[in-house]
């Protein structure tokens, strides 16, 4: 699929069509009316297991299609598959492995063939898990091959060996959405943002991964995008992260602030994205632009280290990653971005594509500067980001500051 500059906009007087879901068919798990409530009722009596948060993300992410083909947690053909060929068994690309782990105490309770209810700490029925298969894996190996390290300092990794020695497989049913929704006015499934894109007459759709508020690098790579598609679905993943993570409240307010003042409304759209993060770099972008092609994005902006953390992956591997596959295997055409910085020669953002000035006159503020020009009560440069997000910053940094003297 080839992108022209200054498309963007000319497709409006053609009929939209949808772009396909992975696999071909939008997953709805997603229990309604008469149906719902026998379900709910059949729970009571039903074996239970409690989620953890990551869980609980997955399954309402499978149950609303966002990880179409997935009708349920992957069983011993896809798990193996997908960690050590990034495909599924039937040869569909797909990244991440979609499990459900529990201890050896909880699977020796549960027989395959059975329903068991998925509860969350609180006790709220979520959904059934029709058990098919319980099956032992390699930890080390899922993390070396997902992760590229085995390091425990990794969160991904830390995550996986915490987690229990079984795998549960199976197809679910969602009961009712987890009681503490964030953001329910962004709050948008698959089939709703394909509505809204049709409604919008959008053809071609960017989607927008991000875990951090907005700064003008961010805003100078989508607003590139935008001079060749039609829409903006800006999408911030706003399930588990890490300690350190901007809050996703935060986020939220800056995205907010800044859609206000500085991009045209009718082209974009705020939507949340309700995974969970896992920083498994290259292959959780693979991961994410599909995620974004189920909720009908065309294409889907990569840019430096995308899903990175510390030190465990190359700048520009989550981009070299896409050419391990063909474009149509993947369905969504890539957008790649070297690293944007404010050059002061040139006035203006710019990557090292196109300025020619040296490295004294950028202005590239790493995380641990931005949480350290905060931490002393300063506010951020305009040239780094807009001044309505630094402000956000920066009340929120003072707030938790506050809240932590308190405590003290």
């Amino acid at each position: 699929m080839a992108a022209t500059i200054g498309s963007g906009g000319d497709h409006k007087d053609r009929p939209y069509e949808a772009i396909a879901s992975h696999g071909g068919v939008l997953v709805n798990r997603v229990l309604c009316g008469a149906v719902r409530e026998e379900a709910l009722a059949r729970a009571e009596s039903l074996k239970r297991l409690t989620l953890n948060s990551v869980a609980i993300s997955d399954l309402e992410m499978i149950a609303v299609g966002a990880l179409s083909p997935l009708s349920g947690f992957m069983g011993h053909a896809d798990y193996p598959s997908v960690v050590e060929d990034m495909r599924l068994s039937n040869g569909l690309v797909w990244a991440i492995p979609i499990t459900l782990p529990a201890t050896t105490e909880e699977a020796s309770s549960l027989c395959e063939g059975e329903d068991v209810a998925l509860l969350e700490p609180g006790g709220l029925p979520l959904g059934i898990l029709h058990l098919q298969e319980k099956f032992g894996y390699d930890k080390r190996k899922e993390a070396m091959n997902v992760y590229r390290t085995s390091d425990e300092a990794h969160p991904g990794v830390a995550r996986i060996y915490a987690q229990g020695d079984t795998l549960l497989a199976g197809d679910i049913d969602l009961l009712n959405r987890p009681s503490q929704i964030e953001f329910p006015e962004f709050r948008h499934d698959p089939a709703e943002t394909r509505r809204l894109f049709a409604e919008r007459g959008w053809r071609t759709i960017v989607g927008f991964q991000t875990r951090n508020p907005i700064h003008r690098a961010h805003e100078y790579i989508q607003k590139t995008a935008l001079e060749i598609v039609d829409g903006l679905l800006l999408h911030p993943l706003v399930g588990d992260t890490k300690p350190g993570d901007i809050p996703a409240d935060v986020r939220m307010r800056s995205y907010e602030r800044i859609l206000q003042g500085y991009y045209p409304a009718e082209r974009v759209l705020l939507s949340v994205f309700p995974a969970a993060m896992r920083y498994a770099g290259p292959r959780e972008a693979i991961f994410h632009a599909i995620a974004r092609k189920n909720y009908g994005c065309t294409h889907f902006i990569v840019g430096r280290d995308h899903a990175g953390v510390g030190k465990y992956y190359g700048t520009y591997d989550a981009q070299l990653i896409f050419h391990e596959f063909e474009p149509s295997e993947l369905g969504i055409t890539p957008l790649f971005f070297e690293n944007a910085f404010y050059c002061r020669k040139c006035g203006g953002m710019v990557t090292a594509k196109t300025c020619p000035h040296p490295e004294a006159d950028h202005l590239s503020l790493s995380g641990t500067q931005v949480r350290a020009l905060l931490d002393q009560g300063q506010t951020l440069p305009a040239e780094f980001t807009r001044p309505e997000v630094a402000d956000v910053l920066l009340e929120a940094a003072r707030a938790a500051k506050g809240g932590s003297n308190a405590k003290s």
